[in-house]
């Protein structure tokens, strides 16, 4: 066996299948394209899902990869798992082999046993080969063909040895690998009573995907079966390095050694080492594909992950900062590999750091109380309320206070967390908005040829109709459903741009196109309702695009290309699109940055953006390989999942960027652009909002038109309107002030006046009585000035407002034993239609009965005589 650097098995495999005729793939990013199936990209084939399905195709039929995944949230969870056993990761990359309807199952044994055997020289009797105990093909081909030994061969059933893509839809046998670590670890081969020791360790799984399952749970033979193999680089580096852990590989040993050193401390075992390695490598690169630390789906998994980095790193004894400061060993040892982390170093050290920097603030208290909590417990579990108190006040979630009970010999009372929690249960399920069915698409053969970058109308036929997800032969009038056209002009909803309206028209009907969608990124749905007449499939139509929304359209989303080359230009590199929504009416564009827009900036970029309209360069939209347009400095656009081939499309010299949407023809078509509103949308991510060209001139009128009622108003001319606006702002401010001043001289000449009608009972001076033209806090400054004149007292000062009754009690101190702010204020309250509360010396409350009001202010003499009385008598 040869002793290989990670780095050289992951070119090695992508150099053995590049000479066996696969197309190299670059990893794709572990935010899905378009698929809302998934959290993350867990494993190699989810790129290749579409052409799987049979819903995408590519101009070749044998693919390797070096995938990076993401197991953390949602179905495929491995993070409570991570740092405790010696293969769980949160993040990995995963080789693997591809065909789509090419070799099958004899050349993807023969494929996977010459690499490992021969390439990489692994001994045959280190390997162990399983298949699915059904699948008699693939066992034939590694006993009789291969030459397997019989005795280091197993039969598994389904649970382990069938593979699925979801309840219905393409599945199949699969057969694993295993390797033998020797008989020093404990555990026996798959398939044995004691098969879940770490002795046989899995590190390669072919799946062959031959079969398409219906939804009664039959199986029916795929035309084109395809194969879809999956390696741990992790696992086989670990193999091929002479190690059992994972986390004693290359790639581990420099980040654990690194974060040993933040922590002061030299022994490389530590499990809380482990979660941090593990944990950077994950963090990282999910921020440089765009996911950012927040409260809901990717980017509440990504914060769950920070924070228990984080708090590892607590458990080492470090206090200060210091997760980012793993980003550049982690670029040292992966940015040769993966150039993109390299180029958003710095981006991902701020994020990081920023997050890290929150939540410290709440880690130390967090942790005391825990620390309190098990100092004190009397059985072995931590309460609900306090995990809870946990996740509400301080940020943990619940996962990391599990992980700190685990390493106490500890459980948490999940049932009592949930009770408490209530409908602010679990955050992180906020990802379940991601679990949509796969397979829950319209079926048909067949794709749509888009015509719309010429034409906004065209002569097409009907090759489909649809009603609520099913497959009719014709529509008739006030039917609403699906129309799918042989070629369209209609735009697809996607990259930001919402789809066209318009109409289809045949000679029997008119069908109204609402929207436009695409499935699987070639089958364009028309959805919408059937004006008059039939629609059937086959029969010619015309498709005619609405063209005023179309062209107001495309201004909104030329200028939000310029928009984000403009804010590059101005904040910076780091600046990345996190989103869109381009329609007729205006442009949205979210994107990254830790801070508020200046009025100042936002005048730059406009001025930009501006000034590119004016120059009115020609808009050029050009096909070329991903990798060429890559290299001419195009930018892709957030969640877009692009193919071989890649549409760029230039502004001039000013912005390059990938985008299938339609657009103007020379800038200077958009005519103007002003941005309308800035706003931060999550953590990280602000929100600029903008209109262009008559809707912007639109905006403008509105403006001026409001400056110039304001102006009238001020009797100025609209240019000195702001020096008066400012003049009478600074003059209120000193009015607000007088009037202040003489409410306070009001309510002490009034608590004067007031305390002569106060009566003695017990030695307590009680007082009751009405304020009129008062407000809450001039209630307050008066019984303030009360209980300094009248010493041991009891008061309840209340005014009316139209229906409304505003009242306030107190008590003075020495008397909160015996009588309670809060229980004085009521018996007014309660008479008068309502109820209040505060502290033990004073309370507030409201009612809407102010008639009952004179009558529940004569009883509070009474009530403060009986809570006297009843004291005394208890002495």
């Amino acid at each position: 066996m040869k002793n290989m650097s990670s780095s050289e098995l992951r070119s090695a495999f992508l150099d053995f299948f590049r000479q066996r005729g696969h197309s190299i793939q670059p990893s794709s990013s572990l935010v899905p394209g378009n698929d809302p199936t998934l959290l993350f990209t867990n494993a190699g084939m989810v790129q290749f899902k579409d052409v799987f399905l049979g819903r995408e195709h590519r101009d070749y039929t044998r693919a390797a990869t070096s995938q990076r995944c993401v197991r953390a949230g949602g179905k495929h969870n491995d993070l409570e798992n991570v740092g405790y056993t010696a293969r769980h990761h949160t993040f990995f990359e995963m080789l693997g082999n591809f065909s789509f309807g090419d070799y099958f199952k004899q050349d993807a044994i023969h494929l996977a046993w010459d690499f490992l055997t021969k390439e990489l020289g692994i001994p045959a009797e280190k390997l162990w080969v399983t298949v699915f105990d059904e699948d008699s093909e693939a066992e034939k081909i590694w006993l009789e063909d291969v030459g397997a030994d019989p005795k280091r061969f197993s039969r598994i059933g389904s649970k382990d040895n069938f593979w699925a893509m979801g309840d219905i839809g393409p599945c199949g046998p699969c057969s694993e690998i295993f390797y033998d670590h020797g008989e020093s670890i404990p555990g026996g081969p798959p398939g044995s009573p004691d098969e879940d020791g770490d002795r046989f360790i899995e590190i390669w799984n072919l799946v062959f995907m031959q079969y398409d399952r219906d939804s009664e749970g039959n199986l029916h033979a795929l035309p084109k079966p395809s194969v879809d193999t999956g390696m741990g680089l992790e696992r086989i580096a670990a193999v091929m390095q002479g190690v059992h852990s994972n986390y004693e590989i290359d790639l581990f040993q420099g980040l654990l050694k690194a974060a040993a050193k933040l922590a002061g401390i030299k022994d490389l075992n530590k499990s809380s080492l482990r979660v941090i390695a593990d944990h950077i490598r994950s963090c990282a690169f999910l921020i440089v594909d765009g996911v950012l630390p927040s409260n809901e789906g990717r980017g509440y998994v990504l914060r769950r992950i920070i924070r228990r980095a984080i708090r590892h790193g607590y458990r080492l004894g470090i206090r200060e900062v210091f997760f980012y400061q793993l980003v550049a060993p982690l670029v040292e040892q992966m940015g040769e590999a993966y150039p993109e982390l390299k180029n958003a170093q710095e981006q991902v050290e701020r994020v990081l750091k920023k997050e890290e920097e929150r939540f410290a603030e709440t880690l130390e208290q967090g942790m005391k109380i825990l620390e309190a909590c098990v100092a004190k417990l009397e059985g072995s579990t931590i309460p609900g309320n306090i995990v809870f108190q946990l996740y509400d006040t301080y940020g943990f979630p619940v996962d990391l206070t599990a992980d700190f009970a685990r390493e106490h010999q500890l459980t948490i009372d999940h049932a009592g967390f949930e009770t408490e929690m209530a409908e602010q249960r679990n955050r992180a399920r906020a990802a379940s908005s991601f679990g949509a069915d796969y397979n829950q698409t319209l079926k048909l053969d067949g794709q749509t040829e888009f015509t719309g970058y010429q034409y906004l109308e065209d002569s097409t036929k009907i090759i489909g109709l649809f009603m609520e997800g099913e497959a009719v032969e014709s529509l008739n009038e006030g039917d609403e459903g699906i129309v799918v056209l042989e070629k369209t002009p209609f735009y697809g909803e996607s990259g930001g741009q919402v789809g066209d309206c318009g109409r289809i028209s045949t000679d029997q009907g008119v069908f109204e196109v609402v929207n436009t969608q695409k499935q699987g990124g070639d089958l364009f749905l028309h959805r919408g309702k059937l004006l008059s007449g039939s629609l059937s499939v086959g029969e010619s139509c015309t498709a005619r695009v609405d063209k005023i929304k179309r062209k107001a359209t495309e201004l909104n989303h030329s200028a939000t290309h310029l928009l984000h080359a403009a804010l590059r230009e101005v904040l910076g590199d780091h600046v990345t699109q996190k989103g869109s929504l381009v329609n007729a009416e205006r442009l949205r564009f979210d994107f990254s940055h830790f801070e508020p827009v200046t009025p100042e900036q936002i005048a730059v970029i406009e001025r930009l953006v501006n000034e590119q309209i004016r120059l009115n360069e020609p808009v050029l939209a050009e096909v070329m390989a991903k990798e060429e347009a890559m290299q001419a400095g195009a930018m892709a656009l957030f969640g877009e999942k692009y193919g071989d081939e890649v549409r760029v499309l230039r502004i001039g010299g000013f912005s390059t960027e990938l985008c299938g949407g339609t657009h103007v023809d020379r800038a200077g078509d958009i005519g103007l652009f002003k941005i309308i509103g800035e706003t931060g949308v999550a953590a990280g991510v602000r929100r600029i909002e903008a209109v262009t060209g008559s809707a912007a001139l639109d905006w403008i009128d509105s403006r001026d038109k409001a400056l110039a009622i304001i102006a009238g108003c001020l009797k100025s001319a609209p240019e000195k309107a702001a020096d008066k606006v400012e003049q009478l702002l600074e003059k209120n401010k000193q009015l607000e002030k007088e009037l202040e001043r003489l409410k306070v001289k009001m309510a002490s000449s009034a608590g004067g006046e007031l305390s002569s009608q106060a009566v003695e009972i017990e030695g307590v001076k009680v007082l009751a009585a009405k304020i009129d033209d008062s407000d809450p806090k001039a209630l307050r400054d008066m019984l303030d000035q009360l209980r300094n004149k009248l010493g041991s007292c009891a008061v309840v000062l209340a005014t009316v407002k139209g229906d409304k009754v505003s009242m306030i009690a107190g008590v003075s101190k020495d008397l909160v034993s015996k009588i309670k702010a809060g229980d004085l204020v009521n018996v007014v309250a309660t008479q008068v239609g309502g109820k209040g509360g505060g502290r033990p010396d004073m309370a507030q409350a409201g009612g809407n009965n102010p008639a009952a009001l004179p009558d529940a202010l004569n009883s509070v003499a009474q009530w403060v005589r009986e809570q006297l009385g009843a004291y005394f008598k208890g002495y």
